[in-house]
């Protein structure tokens, strides 16, 4: 039993945040030396460590109660005070569904994007309000497409980020943390006390079936059928 609480401590049983990190990591990848890239709506900076080998920018309008770091731009990203053309990239990981005017956003990273640079970008479909009360939207990928090619964006590849056990893992977690123990709940009297009994013992299986699912999602994508939790899109400013 202590083996099991430990590995339940184990962030990187966190499927999703292992194939965001993998996506990054492809972005920075991808560009030459020298290159020059916005993390748009940075937060935290937790990416700035992977373009070392790029000149780094960040632009937040830092009004969610949480840790920032250094942001070079403090706007609305819809008005980012910079030139025309000036990135090869920008980085929008998480972002969208906080945008109450996604369009209005998207025209403006377009204006800053060099012409052939790139908008490496991830939101969810399925996922929990957070960072409320700036909390908007979820996306299908046909909302994706629609909002992107309607700001003259060219998308090169819409992926699901994780498998759907990574969903599976999501959901059981969800369900270990948040429902209910008490008998009322489930209609009172011994029903209820019933009902809240197998639910205590439930909720020990959902929570280490979430850790082997996020695991099996590791080992193996599965994207064939399910729910998608995150898209990943990349899109390209082509100019004619």
């Amino acid at each position: 039993m202590l083996q099991v609480k430990k590995l339940l401590t184990y962030s990187e049983f966190n499927s999703s945040r292992k194939y965001l990190d993998d996506f990054v990591s492809k972005a920075a990848a991808s560009l030459p030396k020298g290159a020059l890239v916005l993390d748009a709506g940075a937060g935290n900076g937790m990416y700035k460590s992977l373009f070392s080998e790029a000149i780094y920018e960040s632009a937040d309008f830092c009004q969610v109660e949480k840790e920032y770091d250094q942001v070079t731009y403090v706007c609305d990203l819809a008005n980012i005070p910079v030139e025309d053309d000036r990135y090869n990239m920008v980085l929008l990981t998480q972002v969208l569904e906080h945008l109450p005017e996604p369009k209005n956003v998207l025209r403006e990273i377009y204006r800053v994007l060099k012409p052939n640079g790139e908008l490496w970008l991830s939101a969810p479909f399925f996922y929990e309000e957070h960072e409320i009360p700036f909390d908007f939207y979820r996306y299908t990928q046909f909302g994706f497409k629609y909002l992107l090619q309607s700001t003259n964006f060219k998308i090169k590849e819409v992926n699901w980020l994780e498998g759907y056990y990574g969903t599976l893992s999501y959901q059981l977690k969800t369900a270990a943390k948040f429902l209910p123990n008490n008998p009322k709940h489930y209609g009172g009297g011994i029903v209820g006390l019933a009902s809240a009994s197998l639910i205590v013992l439930l909720k020990s299986i959902f929570s280490i079936s979430a850790v082997l699912f996020s695991y099996w999602d590791v080992q193996n994508k599965y994207v064939a059928t399910g729910h998608c939790k995150n898209y990943t899109i990349i899109a390209v400013k082509e100019v004619s």
